[in-house]
């Protein structure tokens, strides 16, 4: 089958990320806001610049697995075809959905992530903070898209329409969408929980452009008024160091893996288990954080209770 020419999108978008981080600054400035913090932005830009010039390199890579995967082991050939591309749109947002939660369930994954969720600040410049490791080896949770009989042209271009749409989302400019959009899609709310460090918020929210993957697999968090966002990492880096941003995490790891004396079973557990994890059951997981958290709220809650029942028995 002859692939047709795909244009690579995320070239051609990125005039229109230019103008409408300026028109999302100038209002930040204008309502005061301080949704802008010129360090962190700089910072946000400069990955991304990084990413797209990694990114020649790592998708020539990622082509050359699918292509080999498409031309010998392919089960069915999908045809060039509008109705296609509709089953794309949801194979590849179902692919990017498992690989988004196991990134922040798998220290491995997390590694590279987790430059995505570094800055503590929430705008348009935020979602151009893009990892520069993780192009070389997350692409293993497409693999079954060419094996299926999607061709890898087709493949490449919806992945980066994926990241084109979830531009938009990382703003606070915008509150709700409509809510059968709300219902079905991503947004910018529903995106805000998933940058969230508090407890409630953590690890929820995963999807790229659809937001029914959480809600059928159990991690949706709708953003709660009473509960405002706190944007950054739960313990935050603190830096605007492009390199320390881009690798901090793998230098942790990999000094948790290497040092001191442990069994060759608690080295490997520092890969793949969750991030916060550590062997002599010290650390705590955003799942340990989370239940702490409920049982903290619930205390209180019970005590709130008994304080007004004794009011009322007093009355």
């Amino acid at each position: 089958m002859n692939m047709p020419e795909f244009p690579n999108i995320i070239l051609y978008a990125i005039p229109f990320f230019v103008i409408s981080i300026g028109l999302e600054l100038y209002g930040s400035i204008k309502e005061n806001k301080k949704s802008y913090e010129t360090k962190d932005a700089v910072t946000s830009i400069t990955m991304g610049l990084g990413n797209v010039l990694l990114g020649f390199i790592s998708k020539g890579m990622v082509l050359v697995a699918f292509m080999m995967i498409y031309d010998n082991f392919r089960i069915f050939t999908i045809p060039f075809a509008w109705w296609s591309f509709i089953l794309l749109l949801f194979a590849d947002d179902f692919a990017y959905y498992w690989f988004h939660r196991i990134s922040h369930q798998n220290r491995l994954f997390w590694a590279s992530h987790v430059v995505h969720h570094s800055s503590q600040h929430y705008n348009l410049s935020t979602a151009l903070r893009q990892t520069w490791s993780g192009g070389f080896y997350t692409f293993i949770f497409w693999l079954w898209l060419p094996l299926i009989g999607f061709h890898p042209g087709m493949i490449l271009l919806q992945m980066s329409v994926s990241l084109l749409y979830q531009f938009w989302i990382h703003t606070e400019a915008i509150d709700k969408m409509p809510k059968w959009f709300e219902a079905i899609m991503n947004t910018p709310s529903h995106h805000r929980v998933h940058h969230g460090s508090n407890p409630l918020y953590l690890d929820r929210n995963h999807a790229g452009i659809f937001i029914i993957w959480d809600k059928l697999f159990g991690t949706f968090q709708p953003e709660l008024k009473e509960e405002k966002v706190v944007y950054g990492l739960v313990t935050n880096i603190n830096t605007h160091n492009p390199i320390t941003v881009a690798f901090h995490e793998w230098v942790a790891m990999g000094r948790d893996v290497f040092s001191g004396k442990k069994s060759l079973g608690d080295r490997i557990k520092y890969i793949v288990k969750p991030p916060g994890w550590k062997h002599d059951g010290t650390g705590k997981s955003s799942t340990d954080l989370r239940n702490e958290w409920q049982e903290s709220v619930g205390r209180s809650q019970s005590a709130v209770g008994s304080s007004q029942s004794a009011v009322g028995n007093e009355l």
